[in-house]
């Protein structure tokens, strides 16, 4: 139970804080699993972002004494979750008190894939599936704000159409202003203006007038004494100076013309400017950022738009070819459930359960991952009971022989297919001895080592002709002191095998008798 147990938590099973020693603060269980070549599992382990060191998987449970739970995949913290998807990869086991795999839908479905050969058909309709699920999620997410991206698209091409038309330039707004001062202040320009020009120039007592006379005076010096010559010089160029001044005073006076159609036409244009400031600024430079960037949310949407036409397009074609898979798979399960059933049939003949039978119901079921088939094992152990679910009829070890007859079923189909993969696993089977015993354990003991050949067997018995069968044998012992209890697991040597078989066979006094026949039925086991 020990043993069993902790496979379970390794594979995902809810831990009990019952399961801490006394006085401890927590149990770890680590197992090391040698992975199968399967593509949906190397799928799943790269969803997970898990690599494997030479294809072993390193998997830790760690319980504490609170009730709290943590487990590991390559000492990455995961979730309970990620263990028990990746568990039908990894092991199952089988007993009488084990809410095993055999009742998930989905490890049935398995079972009957592998009968039927199509597990790489099923594969490929999950891929093609979850292409399909994928392209549809962002199909309807798109969609989802249809309504309110259409609002939004009407505002855009509204604020974009406002912008455009009033055409602002950058620095138009502060020409416009400089220019709306100056024709409403015309008539003050003209004043000062002229005031200006006849100070310089037009007036008897103007500057140049003034430097005139000036300019006259040192002539009259300059006759008698040359020394202010430079100054002469200086004044000439002052002249000219005064003189280009005042043309451009007359010519900027002769610009001055009280424009009211204009004044109108500039405050008409500033008021337009100002409206979309305030609704798109605070500046020009603002207006014009904020209508680039409406331009690209614009194309953006024009490119939504064309993605929406893609992605249908994409869905339907994806739709058709996952219907056209899905429908392949269904027709091959369907012919292969009556083979499956005759097969299982024959084998819980062997098994002591010669009027047994065994159904596989398939009914169509919504698309997913694994085709549009709902598969369930319907089982009566007993004539005149109609089959139904395993895990409502079946007891343990009847469900452990089950699952014996569709392990050794599929494995020889693999077998007979050559197919490299099988789904090798860790199978435990815990009391598959229950209520049968002789020629029957013995069969039982047969059909394990064959399944055997190519997965990790664990079986706990007491039939020593189903033991007898093994490869290798494990003891587990309890060691008790006045103050704790230990459990020790260790594998046995060959001669303490045949022991431990004839003690299986006499009960506590170990016999010459008991050690001879566990000598005769390991050697029946290697035939």
């Amino acid at each position: 139970s020990i043993v069993v147990g902790a496979l379970g938590l390794l594979l995902g099973a809810r831990a009990s804080p019952e399961v801490v020693r006394s006085g401890a603060e927590r149990a770890r269980i680590a197992g090391i699993f040698e992975l199968p070549k399967d593509p949906q599992l190397a799928e799943v382990l790269e969803r997970m972002g898990l690599e494997l060191e030479e294809g072993e998987l390193l998997i830790e449970r760690e319980i504490q004494a609170s009730g709290k739970s943590r487990a590991f995949l390559g000492n990455r913290p995961v979730t309970l979750t990620v263990l028990r998807e990746l568990a039908p990869w990894l092991g199952d086991i089988h007993g009488q008190h084990e809410q095993h795999q055999l009742f998930s839908a989905e490890v049935q479905r398995e079972l009957l894939d592998a009968f039927a050969g199509v597990s790489e058909l099923a594969a490929e309709t999950g891929k093609i599936y979850r292409r399909w699920k994928a392209v549809h999620d962002t199909l309807e997410e798109l969609l989802a704000g249809e309504q309110e991206r259409l609002r939004r698209l009407d505002l855009l091409m509204f604020q974009r159409n406002e912008i455009e038309a009033a055409a602002p330039r950058p620095g138009e707004d502060e020409e416009l202003e400089a220019e709306r001062r100056l024709l409403r202040n015309v008539a003050q320009l003209q004043e000062w203006t002229q005031r200006a020009y006849a100070a310089i120039y037009e007036d008897e007592s103007s500057a140049l007038a003034q430097l005139e006379r000036g300019m006259r005076a040192l002539d009259e010096v300059l006759r008698l004494d040359d020394t202010l010559a430079p100054v002469r010089q200086s004044l000439e160029s002052a002249e000219i100076v005064i003189q280009d001044a005042a043309h451009e005073i007359r010519r900027y006076l002769g610009r001055l013309q009280a424009d009211p159609a204009r004044l109108e036409a500039v405050e008409a244009r500033l008021a337009v400017l100002d409206r979309i400031k305030r609704k798109y600024g605070p500046s020009l430079q603002d207006v014009l950022r904020f209508l680039e960037q409406v331009r690209r949310e614009l194309a953006s949407m024009e490119s939504a738009e064309e993605q929406v036409h893609q992605l249908r397009a994409e869905r339907d074609r994806l739709a058709s070819e996952y219907e056209k898979l899905a429908q392949e798979l269904s027709r091959r399960r369907l012919e292969a459930a009556g083979e499956l059933e005759r097969a299982v049939e024959a084998e819980l003949a062997t098994l002591a359960m010669p009027r047994a039978r065994f159904q596989v119901a398939l009914t169509r079921g919504s698309w997913n991952a694994y085709g549009i088939d709902r598969v369930e094992f319907l089982f009566s152990a007993n004539p005149g009971e109609e089959p139904r679910p395993l895990d409502k009829v079946a007891s343990g070890g009847e469900i452990s022989r089950v699952a014996l007859a569709l392990k050794t079923v599929v494995h020889r189909v693999a077998e007979q297919q050559r197919s490299p993969t099988t789904g090798q696993r860790t199978l435990v089977f815990d009391e598959v001895d229950a209520g049968i015993g002789g020629a029957v354990a013995e069969t039982v003991g047969r059909k394990l080592k064959q399944l055997a050949r190519t997965h990790q067997i664990l079986c706990v018995t007491h039939l020593p002709q189903i033991a007898g069968f093994a490869d290798h044998h494990l003891l587990v012992e309890k060691h008790q002191t006045p103050t704790e209890t230990r459990v020790t697991v260790r594998e046995l040597t060959l001669e303490e095998r045949k022991r431990e078989l004839g003690r299986m066979l006499s009960g506590a006094e170990l016999t010459p008798e008991a050690l001879r026949q566990a000598e005769r039925l390991m050697r029946a086991a290697q035939r």
